[in-house]
Order: C-alpha cells, then structure tokens, then sequence
C-alpha cells in the first residue's frame, strides 16, 4: 500500500496523513470515462472536481465524498464510513469519509461517486446568494 506521508509540521499542524497511491489508481480508472470530472489537488491530496467544485479528495487511508444529507444519514453506522474530518478537525457537514482494505473495493462505490457527481454538478449551477440571504 504506498502512502504518500508527510513528516510532523511547526507551529502546532498535526502532521498530514498522507494518502493512498493504489486508491487514486483505482478513482482514475472508475472516472476517467466522466468527461465533467477533472483531477486536481485539495489541499495537496489528490481530489477529483465537476464544474469546478470538489467532490472527492484521496486523504489518509480513505476518500472523502460529498453528499447529500439524506444519502449520509443513511449510510452512516456502515462498515468503513465515518464522518469526513480532515486533520481531526470538526466533520465537514455533507462529507464522509470512505474507507477499504482493499484498493479494488472502492469501485464497487462508483453508485456513490455518481452521486456525489450530480449533487455537486446541481450545487455548481445554482447561482451563488450573499450571505444572510434568506
């Protein structure tokens, strides 16, 4: 399993938890035939973007994936989802962190990467409102 680790930080940072080579081998491969979705960085993490907004990102042993409330609710309590907390900090609301053994077993969550896709596509499109709008 390669990890890519970074050493403890100054200033008080938590040292990163590197990511995991094999799973973003296998997230290029189960989305590459989705031309609305680029790979970029987050963070210095490999993460994956549709219409220019995030929607997964490889950290530590895991994938983070934003989704629908709804969809997290019920997938909370399942082997290997917990909630996204990047750094220890507190869980990002719509995020879940995923997490395999197995490299291969994060394409058969290609359902919950679809997902992911069309909420943060429909995010994307809605017109952005200034703060305190009601």
């Amino acid at each position: 399993m390669g990890r890519n680790r970074i050493g403890p930080r100054s200033g008080g940072r938590p040292a990163s938890p590197g990511y995991r080579h094999d799973v973003v081998e296998v997230l290029d491969r189960l989305l590459a035939a989705r031309p609305e979705v680029t790979r970029g960085k987050m963070f210095g993490f490999p993460a994956f973007y549709t219409r220019g907004k995030l929607f997964a990102c490889v950290y530590g042993d895991g994938v983070g994936l934003k989704l629908p409330q709804t969809a997290i609710r019920t997938l909370e309590g399942n082997p290997g989802i917990t909630p996204f907390q990047p750094y220890g900090k507190a869980r990002m609301k719509e995020w879940i962190h995923i997490r395999h053994d197995q490299p291969g077993a994060f394409s058969e969550d290609a359902a919950l990467f679809q997902a992911s896709i069309r909420f943060v596509s429909k995010v994307a499109k809605q017109p952005n409102r200034p703060r305190g709008a009601d």
